[in-house]
């Protein structure tokens, strides 16, 4: 946690006598993690070598501090609690990791991570929806194509839509980030279901 300084200007001080510093509240800095339990006989064949491209989320969440929803048309900024880091690069460490547990491969990039040789399936992930409402319960939408990149050069694809809302259950800012990330989990489920069945259906 940091603590930041303030200094006021106080009536004394106007007289020569010495201001004083009052401390604001401490900043806390919360992680998402990867919640998704590795699935037994998780591995689908020989290990799937994945690339999660570079995802989007709303720019009204793209900010360090916690967005909460407080009326129909207004939102908070909770300048006290905030990511440790970009939430896009949070949102896809998370993602790779629980994928990498549920599809039993160690093999699954994000964006930035250098990677060598062909990938057989490219992910991409638009995050329509990032939503705390009034501490109360979260919403998460994403959007999401899967691309196997087949010997041949072709590509096949399938799309998908995840929509997950979850309780908020306990108190403090750190339940928010819970609740997230069990959300991101179920969606990882869903993106691991379709490798799957695309993998058995191919030719």
């Amino acid at each position: 946690m940091r603590r930041r300084i303030v200094c006021a200007m106080t009536v004394a001080t106007l007289f020569g006598l010495t201001g004083g510093c009052l401390s604001s509240p401490p900043t806390h800095f919360y992680t998402l993690s990867a919640e998704a339990s590795a699935a037994r006989n998780a591995a689908v064949g020989p290990t799937l070598r994945i690339a999660l491209e570079p995802l989007t989320i709303p720019e009204i969440v793209n900010r360090p501090q916690f967005v909460v929803k407080s009326g129909p048309n207004t939102v908070s900024l909770i300048d006290d609690h905030r990511w440790a880091e970009s939430l896009r690069r949070e949102i896809s460490r998370v993602l790779a990791e629980n994928l990498s547990r549920i599809l039993g491969t160690n093999e699954v990039w994000i964006y930035t991570q250098p990677r060598a040789g062909r990938v057989d399936y490219r992910l991409l992930v638009d995050v329509s929806r990032f939503e705390t409402n009034r501490k109360q319960d979260i919403s998460l939408d994403v959007l999401w194509t899967i691309t196997r990149v087949l010997p041949s050069g072709e590509d096949q694809r399938t799309h998908g839509r995840s929509s997950v809302q979850r309780p908020i259950e306990g108190a403090g800012y750190q339940a928010i980030a819970s609740a997230y990330s069990h959300a991101l989990a179920t969606v990882s489920q869903e993106m691991a279901a379709a490798i799957r069945s695309m993998r058995e259906q191919a030719p």
